[in-house]
């Protein structure tokens, strides 16, 4: 049981795809009385399982699981909603006197959460946005360097789709889009691990992955959602694996290259994750998972944060 602190706890765990995050939030969640709140923008759509390598229904019964399955793949979920849902998830869990994990490798989910983007909840306002679009780019950066000149500074003035929607916003809120945008961390105690791994042990896990997802029905998969009337254009139908066999299903593509293609653009997809999270985070904690006893090390360290005993949370 988690005790009640001023700061109260919260575990992330992040990595690029294929390194074992779910593993590793399983073994974490079940060592120190925790529940997993899902940080995977894939995971969210119902029916779309063998692709995400969403957790299974018997570790979801083992451990509370939160943010899964909770839209059909013609919905979307915003970065404003998933902030507001996965705050409230986490509040839910400190409620029950558990330990939060926060787990997944979408690095704009796990940022707007710890470090408290502000986002700003206007929605597009065609009218206002069509009367916009009629001014020059004189006249619009004018606009925006008198009604929010933190926002003008930020915003390259040739980029007019950002400098349109920062006016939209602004007319929109009655309040300057860079005070709505202003960042406000929340209080948590946090202890954020990431897993690694050398690229030549991470593709060669992607490429397994993808060779396991067919054989577990990942083809007949795409064609049932197909079945089921989702369009190829849905955003939930261009996810890696739905959208190269889509295109083998439209007979764009062989089979046998709409699995290289899967294989090949999750490496790429890796390397961006990387790029994430390597950025300038000195918090978190890495781990190779080619060392041995990489998951007790981890363990320890949790165990260490929260003033337990290995084995005690």
């Amino acid at each position: 049981m988690v005790e009640a602190t001023a700061r109260l706890p919260l575990l992330v765990i992040v990595g690029p795809t294929a390194v074992g995050k779910t593993a590793l939030s399983l073994a974490l969640a079940r060592r120190f009385d925790g529940e997993v709140i899902s940080a995977d923008s894939r995971l969210f759509y119902r029916g779309m399982d063998i692709g995400t390598a969403k957790p299974t229904a018997a570790e979801r019964d083992d451990v509370p699981h939160h943010l899964i399955d909770i839209r059909t793949p013609a919905e979307t979920v915003s970065l404003g909603e998933y902030q507001e849902m996965a705050h409230a998830a986490i509040a839910a869990v400190h409620r029950r006197g558990r330990l939060p994990i926060l787990a997944g490798g979408t690095g704009q989910y796990v940022s707007a959460v710890i470090e408290g983007w502000g986002i700003p909840r206007v929605p597009p306002q065609p009218r206002l946005r069509a009367a916009l679009e009629r001014l020059g780019a004189g006249e619009l950066n004018r606009w925006l360097q008198a009604l929010d000149p933190a926002a003008a500074a930020k915003i390259h003035p040739h980029n007019l789709r950002r400098v349109i929607r920062a006016l939209e916003v602004t007319l929109a809120a009655g309040r300057p889009i860079s005070e709505l945008q202003r960042r406000r961390p929340p209080a948590y105690d946090l202890l954020i691990i990431g897993l690694d791994a050398g690229r030549d042990t991470l593709y060669e896990r992607i490429d397994r992955r993808v060779d396991e997802m067919l054989a577990q029905g990942l083809l007949d998969e795409v064609r049932k959602l197909r079945g089921a009337g989702y369009s190829w254009r849905l955003p939930a139908m261009s996810a890696l694996g739905y959208r190269q066999l889509g295109a083998y299903l439209r007979g764009e593509l062989s089979l046998e290259e709409a699995v290289e293609r899967i294989k090949y653009e999750t490496h790429r997809f890796v390397r961006q994750q990387y790029t994430w999270f390597r950025r300038d985070d000195p918090r978190i904690h890495w781990f190779d998972i080619g060392e041995a006893g990489y998951e007790e090390r981890a363990a320890a360290l949790v165990a260490a944060w929260l003033g337990a005993g290995p084995g005690d949370g």
